[in-house]
């Protein structure tokens, strides 16, 4: 299911909603563990897991270029917030009868070209994320992004239109 975006007032919001069979606790370490966030999301490392700490963007271009984004809001088992570039990013878990619902917010201030490749990206790793927590270890599907890529491209298009 892709992304709702909405506009509001500073710009959009794109929420992703996915519900895991699996308790709060083992999603949570899977958006905080380093050894688990890198075999859904290898590009980000979490530094300093505090409200004001660090994650590291990792370009993985080979040029070893780190990029420190901040942790704006920080609720242990519950919200993840931290600066993407010009914008932000938002994970909050809650829990359900059966596991868990992840809600991922990006906060875009402007719709790029750039839009529709990271939403695509966010959304693939977020299957890879529930794989991953079924027990299945899967390197990124660079054919499955580039069809949720289209759709996104489809979607901002409609969206400034």
């Amino acid at each position: 299911m892709l992304a709702t975006i909405e506009k509001v007032e500073d710009g959009y919001i794109a929420r992703f909603e996915r519900l895991f069979e699996h308790p709060v606790e083992q999603v949570w370490a899977a958006l905080t563990e380093n050894e688990i966030l890198e075999k859904w999301m290898p590009n980000l490392q979490v530094k300093d897991l505090r409200k004001g700490g660090t994650i590291h963007f990792d370009m993985k271009d080979g040029s070893g270029t780190l990029i420190d984004m901040e942790i704006l809001d920080f609720k242990p088992l519950s919200v993840l917030e931290f600066i993407w570039g010009a914008d932000r990013v938002r994970f909050e878990l809650s829990e359900k009868p059966d596991g868990c619902l992840l809600v991922l917010n990006e906060w875009i201030g402007t719709l790029t070209d750039h839009t529709p490749k990271d939403l695509a990206g966010w959304h693939v790793c977020l299957d890879v994320l529930k794989a991953l927590l079924n027990g299945h270890v899967m390197d990124f599907p660079k054919g499955e992004w580039e069809e949720w890529h289209k759709k996104y491209v489809m979607t901002i298009n409609r969206i400034q239109n």
